[in-house]
């Protein structure tokens, strides 16, 4: 495979841990001037509700940082899901432990006036209106996968396979309002003929909305050890409209092309016999496509850039123990390695340090996670060579 050539600068200090977090949301600012970060004392252990994480903007241009706030809500996969807001000039937003409520919130800030907004509900994804966001239930989460929700509390539907008053929240984030839209009973009774009568406790994973704001994806999978399945799901912004895009089965990692179409590596059996491979599902349909099996053999943090014309992908740890980056050209229907990064040994697969890839807005610079140096590290990487080379 081609080796493209790329300019990486990291912009967080040596020998400190540093990261973003997720590959599907807003890390630069519109300008790209900023890119968003937050800072923990140790990256060998899992998190505790003791630990703090500082949350920072970092001026990509000079390396300055400038502490916005702090949280005690963290994960390594997802961080606390700071994020930059759409729609919402300067503002980001991100998750903390609160005294009341669910024992969770969300902080959200504009970063020039300082002036800050406490919502009652932790947030998942926001919508590219920034009117809403979604949130879950973080306990149940950690209970199900440790790495992507929050120690400390236990979940009050612990003992409930499928609670009529827990599941999928939606919060107005001009008024702070919230109401539940999706319960996890509904989800389990919109999909539980897959199980055939045994009944089954179910969490929501992944979640976020499209490109317009008017529907969002789901990842609903049942507590089964390692052997858990997987029913993608979409509904419209407010719950309604639930379709069932791929029943139980294999998926993973997905990115919204458009309003309509979603990518996602999964195995596809409503399209036929070709298996696990990264798929495009049209929405309300079971309509789709493999995208090239010969170059996304394995699956990856999958996004596309702002122009939709460039998909930027990475794997798992090699033999060799590198995690490997690409760059793919949709017109072209060819792709490269933009990079290959050295993983550490980790005592337990939910600390690991994935490279989640990241768009800036204008697609010339992407932004990674990674610990080839030692650490922790934020690294922003210009991709306009590399483009030019894949297109000759």
């Amino acid at each position: 495979m081609q080796i493209l050539p790329t300019e990486i600068k990291r912009i967080t200090p040596e020998n400190e841990h540093w990261f973003f977090g997720y590959y599907d949301i807003l890390s630069f600012d519109q300008d790209e001037n900023y890119h968003l970060g937050i800072k923990v004392d140790f990256m060998d252990r899992m998190p505790t509700s003791k630990d703090k994480a500082e949350v920072y903007l970092i001026d990509i241009r000079t390396n300055e940082r400038r502490l916005l706030g702090d949280t005690y809500a963290w994960c390594f996969q997802q961080a606390c899901f700071v994020q930059w807001v759409p729609g919402r000039k300067n503002t980001v937003i991100w998750n903390i432990r609160t005294d009341g409520g669910c024992g969770y919130g969300s902080v959200m800030m504009d970063v020039v006036t300082g002036e800050k907004k406490i919502f009652e509900r932790p947030v998942a994804t926001v919508s590219p209106t920034g009117k809403y966001a979604i949130s879950i239930n973080f306990d149940r989460l950690y209970d199900f996968r440790p790495g992507y929700g929050y120690e400390g509390q236990r979940d009050r539907w612990y003992d409930d396979n499928h609670p009529q008053d827990d599941g999928i929240w939606l919060m107005d984030l001009d008024t702070g309002e919230y109401r539940l839209i999706l319960s996890l009973d509904e989800l389990w009774n919109f999909t539980k003929g897959y199980f055939g009568g045994q009944d089954q406790k179910v969490c929501v994973n992944h979640i976020n909305f499209n490109t317009d704001g008017s529907r969002f994806v789901f990842l609903l999978r049942n507590f089964a050890g390692d052997d858990w399945k997987t029913a993608t799901m979409t509904a419209d912004y407010d719950g309604g409209n639930l379709y069932t895009l791929s029943d139980y089965s294999y998926a993973s990692h997905y990115y919204w092309v458009s309003r309509d179409v979603l990518s996602i590596y999964s195995r596809g059996e409503e399209l036929g016999t070709m298996g696990d491979q990264l798929y495009e599902l049209t929405d309300l349909t079971h309509e789709g496509r493999a995208l090239d099996p010969e170059f996304f053999r394995a699956d990856g943090h999958v996004s596309y850039s702002p122009d939709r014309t460039w998909v930027l992908y990475d794997s798992y740890p090699k033999e060799d123990g590198c995690r490997e980056l690409y760059l793919y050209d949709l017109i072209n229907r060819k792709g490269g390695i933009l990079g290959r990064f050295r993983i550490m040994p980790y005592s337990t697969i939910e600390i690991r340090c994935d490279l989640h890839p990241v768009w800036s807005p204008s697609g010339k610079k992407i932004s990674i996670d990674s610990v080839h140096e030692g650490f922790r590290g934020i690294y922003v990487i210009d991709v306009e060579e590399a483009k030019k080379a894949l297109r000759g």
